[in-house]
This record gives C-alpha cells, sequence and structure tokens, in this order.
C-alpha cells in the first residue's frame, strides 16, 4: 500500500462511567440493539418494517456490519470520551459504528446524518474520525500486495479475462473533488480541469479489490509524476515488486510480470500501456481491445468504490487535507471488506467505469525501449492468425 498521512493514536483501556460507578462497557445482544435502531429513526430509510435490511441503511449486511464492528471494537472501548444522544441517553460502540458508516457510506451532511440518528452534527463528527482512526490500526490487512500463491491465481483469472499472461494487476487514478475556502485554495490543489482535488491511484485485482494504494497528493500532479513519486514504483524500479515467475510464450519470447494501464501512464518493463493513436496495424487494434477489457477492472473498481462510499463520490465541502488521505484509505479497507467477505450486497448494483466525470484522458510520451518490444511480444502472440 502506498503512503498515506498520519497514524493512528495509542490505545488506552479504560472504564465507562454508568450510574456514578465505573463499570465496563457492554453491549446489548444484537437483536436487541438493532430492533432498538429500528425504532430510533425515521424517514423513508427507517428499518421497523424491514429489520433485516441493514444494508438499505448501511451499504452492507448483517454479517459485513458485525465484522466491521468486531474489528473495531477494542480500540472504540479504549477511547476516553462517551457520546450521547439528543435524548441524553449513551450511545453504544454499535450505535458509533452504525453513524460512522452512515456518514461514509451516504456522503451526506453531518447535520443531515445527526438527524437520522438523533445526535448532534458533532458528534458525528467525532465518532467517525474515531471509526477512521480504528478501521486504520484494524483493517489495513485487507489491503495488501499479494503472496506468491496469491498472485497465481490473480494471473489466471487476469488471463481468463481476455488472454493476456503473467499480468498481476491493473492501475488507474481517480480525483476525489474539494470545495475549499479562499484561505486554503492553492494552486497545487487546482487541477487542469479547473477543479480543487486529490488524487487517488489504485492498482486492482480481477476481483476488483485494491491491492496498492498512493492518495494525498493534489490533483494537479499528472498520473505519471504520482506513480514515479510512490513506493511501488520504488519497489518495481528496484527489483522487489512484480519479481516473480517470467513465462515462456510459444515462439520462444520471454515476459515478466507486469500490471496494465491506460496511456497516462508511461510505457515500463513491468506497467504495460496500449498503443497510442488509430492509425495502427490490425494486430494492435488486436491488442488495444484485449488491454481495455483487461484494464476495466481499475475502473469498475474505482466507480464501485465511490457508488458505494459517496463520502469520496461528491464535492467534499472544505476538508482537513490531512484527515481526507486517511478518510480515502478507510473507504478502500471496507470496499475490500465487502469482497472479503462475498457480500451480496456488492451483487446488487450496476458495474459501471465512469469515476472521474468530467476528467480528460491524460498522455504520457515516457516509454522504454525493452517495454515497446515486450509489448510487441505480447501483441504477436495474442494477435496469432491475424494480418500485421
Amino acid at each position: 500500500m502506498g503512503p498515506v498521512r498520519g497514524a493512528a493514536k495509542k490505545r488506552r483501556k479504560i472504564e465507562k462511567q454508568i450510574n456514578g460507578d465505573k463499570v465496563p462497557a457492554q453491549e446489548q445482544d444484537p437483536a436487541d440493539w438493532w430492533d432498538g435502531l429500528s425504532r430510533r429513526i425515521s424517514g423513508p430509510l427507517a428499518l421497523a418494517n424491514a429489520p433485516n435490511k441493514i444494508e438499505s441503511v448501511f451499504k452492507v449486511s448483517t454479517k459485513t456490519f458485525d465484522y466491521i464492528y468486531s474489528l473495531v471494537k477494542e480500540d472504540l472501548m479504549a477511547k476516553s470520551s462517551s457520546f450521547v444522544g439528543l435524548d441524553g441517553k449513551p450511545l453504544s460502540l454499535k450505535d458509533q459504528v452504525a453513524i460512522a458508516l452512515r456518514r461514509l457510506s451516504s456522503g451526506e451532511s453531518l447535520l443531515t446524518v445527526g438527524d437520522f440518528f438523533s445526535v448532534s452534527p458533532s458528534v458525528v463528527s467525532q465518532v467517525t474520525w474515531r471509526f477512521v482512526e480504528a478501521m486504520e490500526e484494524r483493517g489495513l490487512h485487507h489491503l495488501r500486495w499479494p503472496n506468491p500463491e496469491e498472485m497465481k491465481v490473480i494471473k489466471a483469472k487476469f488471463e481468463k479475462i481476455r488472454g493476456l499472461p503473467n499480468c498481476c494487476g491493473a492501475i488507474d487514478t481517480t480525483h476525489i473533488v474539494m470545495s475549499l475556502p479562499s484561505v486554503e485554495a492553492s494552486k497545487v490543489w487546482y487541477d487542469k480541469e479547473e477543479n480543487y482535488s486529490m488524487v487517488l491511484q489504485a492498482i486492482v485485482d480481477p476481483e476488483m479489490r485494491f491491492r496498492d494504494i498512493v492518495t494525498g497528493w493534489p490533483g494537479s500532479v499528472t498520473d505519471s509524476c504520482l506513480l514515479k513519486s510512490s513506493g511501488f514504483f520504488k519497489l518495481c524500479e528496484k527489483g522487489k515488486r512484480l519479481n516473480g515467475n517470467v513465462i515462456e510464450l510459444p515462439e520462444g519470447s520471454h515476459v515478466r510480470e507486469y500490471v496494465v494501464g491506460d496511456i497516462g501512464f508511461p510505457l515500463l518493463p513491468w506497467l504495460v500501456t496500449p498503443y497510442p493513436g488509430k492509425d495502427i496495424s490490425i494486430c494492435k487494434v488486436e491488442f488495444n481491445k484485449r488491454h481495455y477489457a483487461t484494464r476495466m477492472v481499475a475502473q469498475r473498481a474505482l466507480a464501485r468504490l465511490k457508488e458505494m462510499w459517496k463520502i469520496v463520490q461528491g464535492v467534499m465541502w472544505r476538508p482537513d487535507k490531512h484527515k481526507l488521505p486517511r478518510i480515502i484509505l478507510v473507504c478502500c479497507l471496507l470496499h475490500n471488506i465487502i469482497i472479503d467477505m462475498e457480500d451480496e450486497v456488492q451483487d446488487e448494483l450496476p458495474l459501471s467505469h465512469h469515476h472521474d466525470t468530467g476528467y480528460r484522458q491524460q498522455f504520457c510520451h515516457s516509454m522504454d525501449k525493452s517495454a515497446f518490444i515486450q509489448r510487441d511480444k505480447l501483441s504477436q502472440y495474442l494477435s496469432d492468425g491475424l494480418p500485421p
């Protein structure tokens, strides 16, 4: 995973003050808690008549909600502050997780989320941030580079899409648009589409799972520059990543491990981009079609991220630029958890590849000679039988 600013605070075990006596914080029975939440919330998404439809509010199934809760419970218990609703009653740990998930998944304002749960906007803000800190600490194992055995499966699945052999991932970037106050509206955050934005770079596996991310950089940074500034680039250049088995093609040529990306990225020995231009051979056209179908998983993953976790979909209103990268990271972790849990919620969402609406295709003309040769070998292999 790439660099993300900030680190989770050290945890401290505390006791909760109840009726003047200190006793360990306890949780309700899950069914009782859900029944209670159903009665408390109101409006068109109220669950009183559909207690099992947790996904209608939080975008996750009951099973996934409980798993996320189990991840952050200990860290949330270790926080010294207690939170109460507008009725003066204390919020349980599950209430806090519910509020945070609603805020991240809906992208609604602090006031709207607060009204939904009958808590103040300040409580929504604090609870959400504590959840983000806990997820950073407890959920990071859901975003990691594959081990050799996992990579074998990944390469087989990528090859099954449209025949690209030894492909290990698809890379793409997207912009998180921000509305900044004039005192913070530095030109560095002003991108080419005349928005203030932060960029997210992601490398994705065939299941649309994020395997490496980089965020926190201004939207004015190009895809190529962001890549070359990333830890992933440095590892690949040092031979410490994408350094697995080299395969031999039928005609005797060899192809190393690589990821695929669009023409906004440089053509490198370990990053294969499509052939530019329209006046190209039939073989190259065929290669580009296969390449596009393969890298589509990255576009779909980023589109799904923004659809599921709408806090990063619209225009972020005056975000803290130090906290925003950590919020993006946690949304990526939640995205992966839904995949890892095989949550059926994801099956109900339409597949889209439009994640950066309003942004034009970038072009990078940087090209490595050996990478040029390898791409031609791949093109010839995939276009066997077609005229040159």
